[in-house]
């Protein structure tokens, strides 16, 4: 145990703190934006808006892979899981502090929206225990298959490597986390047909690929430099 902490310290100190920031900003904030649906004009495609930060997740999950491996990784997603509990726990309490929030003055409406709010933000034990499970399912998931493609083959290096590994293992995980908790909460609490669940989780993962795809430069980019530095540094310190 006392490895394992020492290890995971190392890693924290490791990461760049705004890949570290992003990662966990953009987990904490999918609850949030989770929480509002997209109208799609279709009455079998459903989907919420936490598709609009999950690609910066993955993104992450792949540059951690890369480069430090998937239990790092791994490592990283339950941190990032147990800080987003800690401010589920925060939001909870404050949308049950009396009090009035500032888009509720809307005359005659205001114990309405406010009650509104105060739901929207401290969530619901459901729809935090599904995100939660569904996240950690497609992170194992995700790094294991992106480690996994790597070492299969030849070269480790390269953007096309890169984008194979990112695109194949953030589609299929991206599927896995929708297709989980489409299940776990989507179908059982509000109703969700199964074609409706398939059609979420496969949308979904379509347009997190998109999203990699324009974004996986930039990702290779962060990556490359990370190895660099950690070579440095490696090398100052055999020296």
């Amino acid at each position: 145990m006392k490895k394992f902490i020492n290890d995971f310290r190392d890693l924290l100190h490791s990461v760049p703190p705004i890949i570290a920031a992003m990662f966990v900003i953009s987990v904490v904030c999918m609850n949030l934006l989770a929480n509002k649906s997209i109208n799609t004009g279709v009455e079998w495609l459903a989907l919420d808006c936490g598709i609009l930060l999950s690609w910066i997740t993955f993104l992450s999950l792949d540059i951690m892979t890369h480069c430090y491996g998937p239990w790092a990784a791994t490592g990283m997603s339950i941190a990032a899981i147990l800080i987003n509990l800690l401010m589920s726990g925060i939001f909870f309490i404050a949308g049950h502090i009396p009090g009035v929030w500032g888009e509720s003055y809307v005359e005659g409406s205001e114990a309405i929206i406010n009650a509104a709010l105060d739901n929207t933000f401290s969530g619901t034990w459901f729809i935090l225990l599904g995100s939660s499970i569904a996240f950690v399912i497609s992170a194992l998931v995700n790094n294991f298959l992106n480690y996994g493609i790597g070492t299969k083959l030849e070269r480790e290096d390269g953007f096309g490597i890169f984008a194979l590994r990112s695109y194949v293992s953030t589609f299929i995980a991206q599927f896995t986390d929708n297709l989980v908790f489409a299940f776990l909460v989507s179908r059982v609490f509000f109703g969700w047909t199964t074609v409706q669940c398939m059609t979420c989780a496969l949308t979904g993962a379509v347009l997190e690929l998109l999203f990699e795809v324009f974004f996986s430069p930039i990702g290779y980019r962060i990556a490359k430099g990370i190895k660099k530095e950690r070579l440095a540094v490696s090398s100052l310190q055999e020296a």
